[in-house]
Parts: structure tokens; C-alpha cells; sequence
């Protein structure tokens, strides 16, 4: 599509976040057409420039993070350069900061310094437990967030110990989704009452969606979750993972009457396990015997073409060969001049219509600030 025809085209943002979750919401932001300018200290940059491995002069992860972009070096505690990131904001439609609650205003440049200088502003904050309470200004990642939410708890192993994540649950679904919809609501807003507003974006408390269905039966007086104990972490057969013979695993995930039905007829499970009701802990010890006695390829055979939702958990090079990974060769992650230039990238959420052509997604180096505007001709 067309740059001028893009959904955000014409938008300014500001990008004063590293690592993940504010980087990938402005990603997606600038995949829709924005202008995404990044602000980062000097020398270093970003820290995940410094991650491996590399990608050209930065790691793999930021090139993927911060395609189409561009960066600015720059040093917040320094007033000259500090006024220079007001003007810059004074023609930003967007701003993302990733601070502690509190740094952003002590450096003067929260939404109380952005506003009375541009008050049409969508200023979005990420941070880790919110603005107010106890864990204001306490340090966080992912796994801590997830772990005082409640909900890394709620799935336990043999030993009673909790998983490790598949991925970053928190910085992905707790803070850079939620900060997309309400930089899109919000500029929505803007647009009808000529007014901005400053919307914070808490990962820990977000996690509370996650977790809907607990809190529903905890409201509907069920109590909270049992640990491992519950229909979707373990407390049902019909929703489980079993070890193969070869050391590989089946997911199952036959909740409905008619999956379950199925699968049990299928892998010839006998008839007084078919009625998992009351028996749970039987069912699943069976089915782990059953399962163990076949190496993955002979299940995998057994349940193709099946309506069972029960599969062979896939490595990553069977996933990419079923398609269900994909990355594109066209789409350039670093500058031309370095020799990976032409990488596979990762796969936008964004669907294709609605977002630019990811031949001209490259990476930003690191470039220092100057007087001249840092925003494409035609925006102001």
C-alpha cells in the first residue's frame, strides 16, 4: 500500500522506551504508517542494541524491534538537550516512555511538561506495578510480574515448582498490546476533542486479564485457583501435556464432549477411563501410560486429519515447515550497507493491507542530534 494511504500516515511518535514492550508497540504503530522517531542515550543506545546475536552493527532482537524507525542519540539529564526533546515533542502525536513512574517528570519531560507545550498529545507510560502503592518504584521483569500477579503459581510440575514462561507474557499482552489499543483509542479522542491525554499502562495489573476466568469464579464465590489443580492447568486430562516413548510430547486439548469422544476411541484408551468425571487423576495417569508407549511419529500419524485438538508439540523447524512460523526473505531488518541486510524478520501482526512494504523496514544506527527537525517533510 501506498506510505500516503497507510491508516497512520501522518502520525508523529516519539519513542522513549527500550528494550521490549514500548519498541514493539511503536513498531506496530510505525508498520501502520507512523513516524516513529527513537530517542536514546549516547554511545550505547539501547541496550538491546548490545544483545546477541548480531544482526549487522546491532543484535537480532532490535533490529526486529525497531525496523522502519529512526534514532537519535541523546541525553535526558542534559538541559539543552532536554528543551531540544520539548520541541521534538511539541510536533509529536505520540509519546511512549518506559521509565520508573516519577523519572520522567523529574528529568522534565512528563506529560505535564509535554502537554502545556503541545496539549493535543497521547502521552502513554509503561511501567511495571502502576503509579501508586506499595511496588511504585520497585525494579521488575517479566517473570516477576507474572509471579506476584498470581499467575505463574498456577501451573505446577511433578515437584510442585512453577514453569518457566514460553515467552514474555507480561512485557507482550501486560504492556505493549494495552498500550496500543489505548494510544489508538486516545488519538482517536484527540482527534474529536482537539485534547490529549496522558494513559498509563501498569504490566503487572494488566495481567489481571489474563486471569479472567479466575477472577470470574473467584467472584461467583469459587474460591481462587488450586494450583495445577484446575480445568486449564492441569487438573483435567482432556487439557494436558503427555510424554511420548521418544521423549517428545502430545498436547491435548480435547475439552469438548465430541473432541474427547473421538480421541479416546482413536488411541484405543480403555472404556472405564472414557468418563473422566470424578476420576481425573486415573484418566491422566492412563493416558500418560498410553501415550508413552508410542514414539511421536506414530501418533502424529494416528492423528492427522483427526477433529481431536490433540497434537505432537512441534519444534521450532516442524513448525516452520507447516507454515504456521513464517518468516520473509523481503523483509529487510538492517541497513543496506551490512551484509545481513536481507534477513528474515518477524511476522507482523498487522495485517497486510493496513501496513507499509516490509522491503523498506530497515533498522536505525544510532545518529546524533541536530538543530534541523527530526520529523519527515510534510507532517507540520
Amino acid at each position: 500500500m501506498s506510505p500516503a494511504n497507510l491508516p497512520l500516515s501522518g502520525v508523529n511518535v516519539l519513542d522513549l522506551s527500550t528494550l521490549l514492550p514500548g519498541p514493539l508497540a511503536t513498531l506496530m504503530l510505525a508498520e501502520a504508517g507512523a513516524d516513529v522517531v527513537k530517542l536514546e542515550r549516547p554511545g550505547r543506545g539501547d541496550e538491546m542494541r548490545s544483545y546477541e546475536p548480531r544482526l549487522g552493527k546491532a543484535s537480532a532482537n532490535y533490529a526486529i524491534l525497531n525496523r522502519g524507525k529512526r534514532a537519535y542519540a541523546v541525553d535526558f539529564k542534559d538541559p539543552v538537550e532536554r528543551d531540544r526533546v520539548l520541541d521534538i515533542a511539541a510536533e509529536a502525536d505520540v509519546v511512549v516512555e518506559q521509565f520508573r513512574p516519577g523519572v520522567a517528570d523529574r528529568l522534565g519531560l512528563g506529560y505535564a511538561a509535554m502537554s502545556e507545550r503541545n496539549p493535543r498529545v497521547v502521552y502513554c507510560s509503561i511501567n511495571g506495578y502502576g503509579s501508586s502503592g506499595p511496588a511504585v518504584s520497585k525494579a521488575g521483569h517479566d517473570l516477576n510480574y507474572l509471579a506476584e500477579s498470581g499467575l505463574l503459581g498456577t501451573v505446577l510440575d511433578r515437584t510442585g515448582t512453577p514453569a518457566l514462561p514460553v515467552t514474555t507474557i507480561a512485557d507482550i499482552a501486560g504492556g505493549t498490546y494495552p498500550a496500543l489499543v489505548n494510544i489508538l483509542l486516545a488519538l482517536r479522542q484527540a482527534e474529536a476533542t482537539g485534547r490529549g491525554c496522558h494513559v498509563e499502562v501498569s504490566m503487572a495489573q494488566n495481567l489481571q486479564t489474563m486471569a479472567y476466568g479466575y477472577v470470574a469464579t473467584h467472584q461467583a464465590g469459587g474460591g481462587w485457583p488450586r494450583p495445577g489443580r484446575e480445568l486449564l492447568t492441569g487438573g483435567s486430562p482432556r487439557y494436558h501435556v503427555y510424554p511420548t516413548s521418544d521423549g517428545r510430547h502430545i498436547a491435548c486439548a480435547a475439552l469438548e464432549e465430541k473432541f474427547w469422544t473421538r480421541l479416546v476411541e482413536l488411541i484405543g484408551l480403555d472404556e472405564k477411563f472414557h468418563d473422566d468425571t470424578g476420576q481425573e487423576d486415573a484418566v491422566i495417569a492412563a493416558l500418560e501410560e498410553t501415550f508413552a508407549a508410542r514414539p511421536a511419529e506414530h501418533w502424529q500419524r494416528l492423528l492427522e486429519g483427526e477433529d481431536v485438538c490433540t497434537v505432537v508439540v512441534a519444534t521450532w523447524e516442524e513448525a516452520m515447515a507447516s507454515g504456521l512460523v513464517e518468516t520473509s526473505d523481503s523483509d529487510l531488518v538492517a541497513p543496506p550497507e551490512s551484509p545481513d541486510a536481507g534477513a528474515p524478520t518477524l511476522r507482523s501482526p498487522v495485517n497486510p493491507h493496513l501496513r507499509r512494504d516490509p522491503g523498506t523496514a530497515v533498522y536505525p544506527d544510532l545518529q546524533p542530534m541536530t538543530e534541523a527537525t527530526v520529523w519527515r517533510e510534510g507532517k507540520h
